[in-house]
């Protein structure tokens, strides 16, 4: 069996090259389970679909562990905010951690009522 191994696996002299660089940016990130089931069902409750509350909780969680700030007191603190405040709060999260050349963003409704829309004569 060992002769199976080593055929399925081919090495060369830039095995340990190619390993390195393709760790390179790949450091490991680690939180507790609590945390993460904390902010994923924060935004569920929310009304925020799954595959968009698991990346906004890794965006939250990431700055929370850069900026050294207690998830769950993040968490208090969003608590205010209704739906649409907290749909742009996390898009401008989500703006601040994506490249420059894409950005997103949502269409307000205009309800402004113009003096002219009134006075037109048919």
């Amino acid at each position: 069996m060992s002769s199976i191994q080593t055929l399925n696996k081919i090495t060369d002299s830039a095995t340990p090259t190619k390993e390195f660089f393709s760790r390179y940016f790949n450091e490991p990130i680690s939180y507790p389970s609590n945390q993460v089931d904390a902010v994923v069902g924060f935004f569920k409750n929310k009304g925020f679909d799954e595959v968009a509350a698991l990346s906004v909780s890794t965006i939250l969680l990431q700055q929370a562990k850069v900026d050294q700030v207690n998830v769950f007191e993040l968490l208090d603190g969003l608590k205010k905010y209704n739906k649409l405040q907290l749909n742009g709060l996390v898009a401008a999260i989500l703006n601040a951690n994506r490249s420059r050349l894409s950005k997103l963003g949502y269409k307000e409704q205009d309800n402004t009522a113009y003096v002219e829309k009134r006075n037109i004569l048919y």
